[in-house]
């Protein structure tokens, strides 16, 4: 009986045992990942277009703080993945809902990690099942493939630097312009004389500054007729007189153009004195001899009055009228010139 009983105790035995070191493996495994199995925790989730191998287990850090570990990854649709978070109810009230997640490496090369980054600004605490907002992907792929992308631009600007040390060595010109010994010295006077030329024009500067200034202040001709308020109201007042002028030559304007208008429609219609003189050639003869009648009797009148003037009747009062002709310009200069009363 005893010899039966053996096998059996040998066998509860191994059991026993393989049951302890599959509890131990679990247990390491549980403390490993980081399963918070007997802790209390609540899930967040996010949405990546790329995880970069992240995978279940991955630890979850907010601000540095190991804070759980990756519960679910889901593959939504071709462009989004879903990943569930185990966050340790410890740091609920800390975690709101503007909060922004981020894949990163621990370390160099290490595995994947969620980040989980506080945001400044009001917002209420997160909820189990929230949705948190992700940041863009910065790991080592991303800094692998800019990396990359500096090399293609490094390795273009040394094709262009290349092609242009070519063209430089090359250019015989340049190389003349840089053999020209009295490049130099014709550089300096240039630049000699653009630093007299902004002098002259600091200098310039300051004189039109200082005529602003005294304008400002009512000095000189300009100051004079910006400050002097009864110049301004006499050129105001010229300046309406001249434009009163202007209005009333306007006028005479228009008045002389109505009547050059109608003496050239009555000049046009044969009517009018106008055109009796201009036009009649009749009028024109009576017009010249009546001109030359009156030149006449006036020099037949010059001669009866030369010939009254010896007669001897009016010889006397035409001899008296001359005395008194010449007497009155003396007195008259006798009475302005100077120191005598009038």
């Amino acid at each position: 009986m005893p010899d039966a009983i053996k096998p059996y105790n040998n066998i509860r035995l191994g059991a026993l045992v393989l049951s302890g070191l599959l509890l131990f493996i679990g247990t390491l495994y549980i403390i490993g990942k980081n399963e918070h199995f007997f802790g209390s925790n609540f899930e967040l989730k996010a949405r990546f277009t790329n995880v970069a191998g992240l995978i279940t287990g991955d630890n979850i850090r907010f601000a540095g703080i190991q804070a759980g570990t990756v519960k679910r990854i889901n593959l939504l649709d071709d462009t989004t993945i879903e990943v569930t978070f185990l966050i340790d109810n410890s740091l609920r009230p800390f975690i709101r809902k503007n909060a922004l997640a981020t894949i990163g490496n621990e370390g160099l090369m290490g595995n994947k990690v969620i980040n989980i980054t506080p945001v400044s600004g009001p917002s209420e605490v997160a909820h189990p099942g929230d949705l948190l907002a992700v940041a863009p992907l910065s790991g080592t792929d991303e800094m692998l493939a800019k990396l990359a992308k500096t090399n293609n631009n490094i390795e273009l600007i040394s094709e262009d630097l290349l092609f242009t040390i070519r063209r430089f060595n090359r250019s015989a010109g340049l190389w003349a312009i840089l053999d020209d010994a009295g490049l130099a010295r014709r550089v300096h006077a240039s630049l000699e004389e653009i630093d007299q030329a902004s002098a002259n024009a600091s200098a310039i500067t300051a004189d039109i500054r200082s005529i602003i200034a005294d304008t400002k202040k009512g000095k000189g001709t300009i100051g004079s007729l910006l400050r002097d308020t009864a110049l301004v109201f006499n050129l105001t007042q010229a300046a309406e007189r001249i434009h009163s002028a202007s209005v009333h030559a306007d006028e005479l304007t228009a008045t002389l153009e109505a009547t050059m208008q109608d003496l050239q429609h009555s000049i046009a219609e044969g009517q009018g004195a106008a055109h009796s003189l201009l036009k009649d050639p009749a009028m024109t003869e009576k017009i010249n001899a009546s001109v030359e009648n009156i030149r006449l009797g006036t020099a037949a009148f010059n001669e009866d009055m030369q010939a009254l003037q010896h007669n001897f009747l009016l010889r006397g009062y035409f001899r008296r009228q001359e005395k008194k002709a010449k007497i009155k310009p003396a007195q008259t200069a006798a009475t302005t010139a100077p120191g005598i009363p009038k």
